[in-house]
């Protein structure tokens, strides 16, 4: 069943995933048009039937920054960093029942760091707790990987979950990488629950 519909650019770039109503009321105005659907669930109103859209494609392009200026929050910090500590390398799943993933920053604010994603790192709170407010060279403690900012593809869909037509063109335009990418931040952000039914 699709939850959302993946809305592209004119020139078909994937921009982000938009609800359903939204999806439709834009292809109503004219502002977009339907690419993909789900046929055999359309969607009815008191007039009228519409095949429920799973890729709509808008009418007009609109320009988007490479760089997706985002705050960084938890939840985007998270995904960057593939839920997995960057200092000792452990990832959610593997924490113990009073750990928990934080974020720490390598400059800490104390001492002038600023909260942007070149100075953030996803970190379990017990290596949090060990670094405390000094620089990673004082204590020896160094991200696995070099802070950066995320292009905005990877943050619009790193809490998403694409369907096989969705996903086609993420591929098509951002290539295998990038859906493979996406794919594994999905499979990590699942419910555990989930993860034993499968």
């Amino acid at each position: 069943m699709i939850t959302g519909c993946l809305a592209l650019n004119a020139s078909y770039e994937p921009l982000t995933m938009v609800p359903l109503r939204r999806a439709l009321r834009l292809v109503i105005d004219g502002k977009a048009e339907i690419v993909e659907a789900e046929h055999e669930r359309p969607v009815r109103s008191e007039r009228t039937a519409y095949p429920r859209p799973a890729v709509i494609r808008l009418t007009r392009f609109v320009h988007v920054p490479r760089r997706f200026r985002r705050q960084v929050t938890n939840t985007f910090l998270f995904a960057r960093d593939e839920y997995c500590c960057q200092y000792c390398g452990r990832t959610a799943g593997v924490l113990k029942p009073r750990e928990s993933l934080t974020r720490d920053h390598l400059i800490p604010m104390s001492r002038g760091g600023l909260n942007e994603w070149t100075n953030v790192v996803t970190a379990c709170s017990s290596c949090n707790t060990r670094k405390a407010n000094r620089l990673p060279d004082e204590i020896g403690m160094h991200p696995l990987h070099a802070p950066v900012e995320p292009h905005f593809v990877h943050l619009s869909w790193a809490v998403r979950r694409l369907t096989p037509i969705q996903a086609t063109y993420i591929r098509v335009f951002y290539g295998e990488a990038t859906l493979k990418q996406l794919e594994d931040l999905e499979r990590a952000t699942r419910p555990r629950s989930e993860h034993h039914h499968r």
